[in-house]
């Protein structure tokens, strides 16, 4: 299989898991080794008592960004830590895009990089650690991914 591959069957084993997510509306626009895509629109019901959007949900947006990029390899990995910088207020409406990108990976430890955007704004960086826990979504070397890939 390569690297791909792996990624997407990666990707498709937790979204299949990931309620989260789901129930917050997000979509996964884009993986590959070490890098993942996510969307989300602001709701009406996402918007907090300063009429813009909750940095907790911005936040959640990130990290779910931050967990298919790092859990790309086939490899249960899970956050050792993750901080937030908010740059802009978001609004009702606004359509979000994390998009994650690896920026190290050494033994079991992993260091991401995120960048939400709305439009052309940045409105928040993300930087996440992980830490792989053991084991793997399918099979014992990923030679197995779901759906035949």
């Amino acid at each position: 299989m390569t690297p791909e591959q792996i990624a997407r069957g990666s990707a498709e084993a937790m979204w299949a898991e990931d309620r989260a997510s789901q129930a917050l509306g997000m979509t996964l626009d884009e993986v590959g080794p070490g890098t993942a895509t996510l969307r989300m629109t602001v709701r009406d019901d996402m918007v907090n008592g300063h009429d813009i959007g909750h940095g907790g949900l911005t936040f959640t947006l990130a990290d779910s960004a931050f967990a298919f990029a790092c859990n790309s390899y086939n490899r249960r990995t899970v956050a050792a830590g993750a901080e937030i910088r908010f740059r802009a207020p978001t609004r009702a409406g606004d359509e979000l895009v994390a998009v994650a990108v690896e920026r190290e990976r050494v033994g079991r430890d992993g260091t991401y990089d995120v960048t939400v955007t709305a439009g052309e704004t940045v409105v928040a960086t993300f930087v996440g650690r992980s830490k792989e826990i053991g084991g793997a979504f399918w099979g014992e070397t990923g030679s197995e991914a779901p759906g035949g890939r």
